[in-house]
């Protein structure tokens, strides 16, 4: 079971995600740039949050060691593309002891986006194959965390799923406004009194 890429299909469909957050920033945009620039306080954040086994020596099984790179990688991208619709991504490392592990080792390797487990946003299945550092690590036979999406299970996670994840929770921090929002407010229509109704009866006869 091997880190196989993502199809031509995937990377279309990536594109489209973010084509949508971009078109609803530029709509909520439309509101906010009418009363005030944009500050750093009005940034959102998006968090990223990873985990891993890490032994007594600083390293990591090979699984691990390469979803960093993809981890590292999607981060910089998205730092760059939800930037500019005001939102910041944040990065987080957690390092995972061997008696942690222990206890439950589908815990390292583990991603979070925006507060959400990443295999939520990917609507992806978790399983587990056998991992010979980590077996050698916490002496006994373990099997580390897998994600299987669309039929291709990967061990180490690419960038490419962390991107599209980050995408889908970018899309949930932008606010659409309400219609209005972008034009002048209008106060409402006054009902005007128009004298036509019943006189009192001392006016009657007048």
């Amino acid at each position: 079971m091997g880190n196989a890429g993502l199809d031509e299909r995937g990377n279309v469909k990536m594109g489209k995600f973010l084509a949508i957050i971009i078109i609803l920033a530029a709509v909520s945009g439309c509101a906010s740039s009418r009363n005030r620039p944009a500050e750093e306080n009005d940034m959102k954040t998006l968090t990223i949050l990873w985990q891993r086994l890490v032994d007594e020596t600083g390293q990591t099984c090979e699984r691990c060691g390469s979803t960093e790179k993809e981890v590292q990688e999607a981060f910089g991208s998205l730092r760059t593309s939800l930037g500019a619709l005001g939102i910041e991504t944040v990065l987080e490392k957690k390092a995972l002891s061997p008696e942690v592990c222990a206890k439950d080792i589908s815990q390292s390797n583990r991603i979070w986006v925006g507060g959400r487990p990443l295999e939520e946003w990917l609507g992806a299945e978790v399983g587990k194959s056998p991992c010979g550092f980590c077996c050698a690590d916490l002496g006994q036979t373990v099997e580390c965390r897998t994600l299987t999406v669309g039929g291709k299970t990967y061990e180490a996670i690419p960038a490419e799923l962390i991107i599209k994840a980050g995408l889908l929770a970018g899309s949930q921090l932008v606010e659409a406004p309400s219609m209005g929002s972008c034009c002048p407010t209008q106060e409402p229509v006054k009902k005007m009194k128009t004298g036509c109704g019943p006189r009192p009866a001392k006016c009657q006869g007048r």
